[in-house]
């Protein structure tokens, strides 16, 4: 049986990168999606972004194909988000949601130096709310996961929803 693939996305602070870090931890295939993926461009044309045209965060569609069509591994974990989503869901075999509530979410970005960010945390609770209606997108199958539990019960929960144990 070929591999699977499955997406963990969320708003900025959800977690994706920490989840991505315990999933490679414990030894699974996971793609950084942010840092591998990702660059500044149109989500419909992909063209990168220029200095008249800024561009959006958006992931390299072509990549993320590629990665899909790998079968060398038992799955594969997508974590990050980007604004062209729309674009590449349809690959993957599950779709997994960080969420958390405006409480956690001001906290995180308060504490996230901003040298990681660009920027003070105002500014990321105001790009995490324009994330938020890129999720919209989501299949109505996305699973929601509680991104304030504990990081081991988060990785659980999304190991759980996977076909993994039944291989």
């Amino acid at each position: 049986m070929g591999a699977r693939n499955y997406l963990i996305t969320g708003v900025s602070c959800a977690g994706k990168t920490t989840v991505c870090d315990e999933l490679l931890r414990r030894g699974h295939h996971a793609i950084h999606g942010d840092r591998e993926l990702a660059y500044a461009g149109d989500p419909e044309t992909a063209e990168p972004a220029t200095p008249s045209a800024p561009g959006e965060h958006i992931w390299d569609v072509a990549k993320v194909k590629a990665l899909v069509e790998d079968d060398t591994h038992q799955a594969t974990f997508f974590c990050g988000g980007a604004r062209n989503t729309h674009r590449f869901l349809d690959l993957f075999d599950g779709v997994f949601v960080l969420e958390l509530d405006q409480e956690t979410l001001e906290r995180r970005l308060a504490e996230r130096p901003d040298s990681d960010w660009g920027g003070p945390a105002s500014d990321g609770i105001a790009y995490a709310r324009l994330q938020h209606e890129t999720l919209q997108g989501l299949p109505d199958h996305a699973i929601s996961i509680d991104a304030t539990a504990p990081l081991h019960a988060v990785v659980n929960t999304i190991l759980e929803g996977t076909d993994l144990a039944k291989r």
